[in-house]
């Protein structure tokens, strides 16, 4: 029998700072890009996990997320307490302004309770 992991798709978690967008007064297709950027980058960067590898394989059934996290504070703050939790994931930073702007992980199944409470606690869905 399965276990309740291995039966949860393989999903990404994209999170953009909607600061850009209410405070910078970037437009929403720069924050999409952000996104864009965030997330073929920890696929490259992750090319070789059997996670990654899994979920490229079936290109018609792939899951993402998408949140935003208010401000810089709270985006630092989500990564830095993903990476201690050993959640792999890409820091995108838009040059040349050195603005730290989306993030994304690499494909995950079966997230423990602890990385779905800092989502719940520093994101929510996108609007």
């Amino acid at each position: 029998m399965a276990t309740v992991a291995a039966t949860e798709p393989l999903t990404m978690f994209i999170v953009v700072r909607k600061d850009l967008i209410k405070t910078l007064k970037w437009n929403t297709g720069s924050v999409i890009a952000q996104a864009c950027h965030a997330s073929t980058a920890v696929l490259h960067a992750t090319r070789d996990d059997q996670n990654t590898i899994d979920y490229l394989s079936d290109i018609g059934s792939m899951h993402k997320v998408i949140l935003e996290t208010k401000n810089q504070d709270s985006f630092c703050n989500l990564a830095s307490a993903l990476e201690s939790h050993q959640v792999p994931l890409y820091q995108w930073t838009e040059q040349p302004e050195n603005i730290p702007t989306a993030l994304a992980t690499a494909p995950l199944r079966g997230r423990s309770p602890e990385v779905k409470d800092l989502f719940k606690k520093y994101c929510s869905l996108y609007r």
